[in-house]
Formats: structure tokens, C-alpha cells, sequence
């Protein structure tokens, strides 16, 4: 199996099933009869994929507080890498020489990595550092230094391959949902034609088939808009298609109807991918739409702020009420904090700033979320997955 720049490197992480046929494949191995979600399973060439899945950011080459073992143990197949952050400290050469990212971080499973659309939006959208976005792409200057950057398609998509990533992302213009629809209209076809410059370059570095290319579709929250993104977009032809901007100041009582505008018009037989979304109810509404894939800062960002998920609710651990609570975070939870560790500890960790605290916290919170995806994969193929998802919108 060839991982990273394409290197020879052995896998650890556990194949339950013989990969049937060439590297890449998407089954579908599920369906809810009352809804569109669906489980699956996305192979590549470092490892496969149970669908639905759940993403953590790995955002400078690491999942923050964890080792790639921490990572790996908690039942989490995938990561996500940040074009932006990783091309302005180390540089893609860097990790290039290194070997790509998964030697870069050690991490053998399946490896993700944004486009920078994101940054861009940061960057532009909410008023930082002048930039502009053009047909040529993406003018800003760095957080870091303010030197002047230019992001175009190609360079985008040549970055990402060179730093190893399993699966690219096309550079797109991630708009506010919120903009108004005069932007929109000028900004979906723009990202289209960025999405077929973005096919143009993948297809002439892969030349050993052996990473994959989502495009993304736009939209923000007008139905016609989302469907001709989506039906341009996918007859360019990708591997997989990404939903993106619809969680960018999107209230989320609305979210569950925007979704539906894309996923009707995305093929069947691709894996669909949700950015930026991570609460579990926000999950189980897209899985619910046939999402198969999600990446969010929430489960590990919450747990740096003693924000603690489990299957009663979420637990704030700096609150009194938790100092003398021997009890784990969550009774039957497999983690390693909960194995090891009460509420009280960990409040005392808190308390004192001390880095175990986060830690531990995020440990348990990928672990839940592992687990919950689990439970969702498990509900549809046993055919109650809306009754489940009823349930389990409390956590």
C-alpha cells in the first residue's frame, strides 16, 4: 500500500474488510428507509473509511494535545490537514522531503486537506489583511508576516498533492451564507471554473491514480443557486463532492433544508462530504439528508474549555458541582480518561491550567464522536436510524 508522496509504508490501522478491486471505491452498504442517510465504506490507498464519518482538524500537521496513536486509538480512520496553515509554516518542500504528511506526522490512515477556500473567506470576507479574490484566484497577505500571497487553483491542488494528502479539495470562494444573492451569482460560477482548473492540474500530477479529488459546491441558501453548482460541478466529474459555505453564519435551524438542495443532485454512487459542521445534531440532520463525511474544530476545541460530550448531555467540568464527583466522565465509555480518571480530577486539572486537562478532554470527546458514528453506520444498516436519531439529539 502507498501512502503520503507515494512511498512504501505499512499500515497499522485495522482493514476489517479485504479491499475488492482498485484502491479507490465507494460502497454503499446501507440505507435508511425513512430518510437518505446511508452507511458506506471509502476506500483509498492508506486505509478505508466507515461512512458516516467523523473528521478531526489536524490543522499544523496534528490533532491538538494528541499524538497520531492518541488519534488513532480513539477510533477516529481520518484526519485533516490545512493547505493554508501548512504551506505558511512548514512549507509544502518541507513536508514534501519528509516524506508527506503521513510520515510528516505519523499517521498511517487516510489523510484529507482543505484547499485554503476557507482561509480565503477568512481573510477576505471578514475584512482582514486586503485581500481580493480575482479569476486568476486568491490575493491576501499572511496572518503571519503580511507578506503578500497568491492562491491560484493549480497551486492549490499542487500543494496538496505534493504534501501527500489521500483526498484534495478544489480550491473554491467560501461565501458567508449570509451575502446577498447578487454575490452569489457572480461567485458560484467562479468556483466552478476554479473547480475545472483544479480537475486540469489533479489530473496531470496523478499520474498513478492513487489520491482522489472532491470538487465543492456553493450556493449559500438559494435552492436554484445550490443546484447549479452542484449540477456544474458534477459534470466536470470527481471522486467526491464537498458541501461548503452552507455552516459559514448559517443558523441552524436552516440547515437541514439548505443541505437537501445539493445532496439531491450529487450522485448517488460518490461519498459526500459536509465542511465545517460538528455538533452532534447537526451531524445527525445531515446524515439524515445522506451526508457521509464531517470536519469540525467542535470536538476538540470544546474540550479545551472543559466542554465534555456524552450520551446524557454535555458536561461543563469547571462547574462546583463536579469537585467531589469520582464518578467518569461517562460511565461505559472505553476512553482512556474514563478508564482512568473522575470528573474531579479532571475539574482539578481545569482548575489549575494544567495541560493534561486538555488532553484528557479531548481523548474522551473523539472518542464519543468515534462512537457515535459508529452507532449511526450501525442504525442504518439495521434500519432504524430515525428512531435513533431521535434519541440521540439530546447528546
Amino acid at each position: 500500500m502507498k501512502c503520503g508522496n507515494g512511498r512504501t509504508k505499512s499500515v497499522k490501522m485495522e482493514q476489517k474488510t479485504p479491499v475488492p478491486g482498485p484502491i479507490f471505491y465507494f460502497s454503499i452498504l446501507g440505507k435508511d428507509s425513512k430518510s437518505r442517510a446511508r452507511a458506506g465504506c471509502l476506500s483509498t490507498a492508506c486505509g478505508k473509511i466507515d461512512t458516516p464519518a467523523f473528521i478531526p482538524d489536524a490543522t499544523l500537521a496534528s490533532v491538538k494535545h494528541l499524538t497520531a496513536q492518541e488519534v488513532a486509538a480513539t477510533g477516529i480512520q481520518i484526519v485533516l490537514g490545512n493547505l493554508y496553515h501548512l504551506w505558511l509554516r512548514p512549507g509544502s518542500e518541507i513536508i514534501s522531503q519528509a516524506g508527506g504528511l503521513h510520515k510528516f506526522m505519523n499517521w498511517p490512515g487516510p489523510i484529507v486537506t482543505d484547499s485554503g477556500g476557507f482561509q480565503v473567506y477568512s481573510l477576505i470576507h471578514k475584512g482582514r489583511l486586503g485581500g481580493k479574490i480575482r479569476e486568476r484566484g486568491a490575493f491576501f497577505n499572511s496572518h503571519l508576516d503580511g507578506a503578500r500571497k497568491v492562491l491560484t487553483p493549480e497551486e492549490s491542488i499542487r500543494m496538496q498533492y505534493q504534501m501527500g494528502s489521500d483526498i484534495l479539495l478544489t480550491l473554491d470562494e467560501s461565501v458567508p451564507a449570509t451575502a446577498p444573492r447578487t454575490y452569489f451569482e457572480r461567485s458560484v460560477p467562479l468556483t466552478v471554473r476554479w473547480a475545472a482548473r483544479s480537475k486540469a492540474q489533479f489530473l496531470k500530477l496523478n499520474t498513478t491514480k492513487d489520491r482522489l479529488l472532491f470538487g465543492i459546491v456553493q450556493g449559500g441558501i438559494f435552492p436554484d443557486l445550490l443546484a447549479k453548482s452542484a449540477k456544474e460541478t458534477v459534470a466536470i466529474g470527481f471522486d467526491g463532492y464537498a458541501l461548503g459555505g452552507v455552516a459559514v453564519g448559517l443558523e441552524k435551524t436552516k440547515l437541514h433544508e439548505v443541505i437537501g438542495h445539493s445532496v439531491a443532485h450529487l450522485p448517488e454512487d460518490k461519498p459526500r462530504y459536509m465542511l465545517g459542521i460538528g455538533y452532534p445534531k447537526e451531524i445527525l440532520r445531515a446524515v439524515s439528508e445522506g451526508v457521509d463525511l464531517f470536519d469540525c474544530v467542535i470536538p476538540t476545541r470544546n474540550a479545551r474549555h472543559a466542554s465534555l460530550f456524552t450520551r446524557q448531555g454535555r458536561l461543563n467540568l469547571r462547574k462546583k458541582e463536579f469537585a467531589a464527583d469520582f464518578r467518569p466522565i461517562e460511565a461505559g465509555c472505553s476512553c482512556l480518561a474514563c478508564q482512568n480518571y473522575s470528573r474531579a480530577y479532571l475539574r482539578h486539572l481545569f482548575s489549575v491550567g494544567q495541560p493534561l486537562a486538555f488532553r484528557l478532554a479531548t481523548i474522551h470527546n473523539l472518542t464519543f464522536y468515534a462512537s457515535l458514528m459508529k452507532d449511526i453506520r450501525q442504525a442504518i444498516k439495521r434500519g432504524n436510524f430515525s428512531s435513533f436519531a431521535r434519541r440521540a439529539s439530546r447528546f
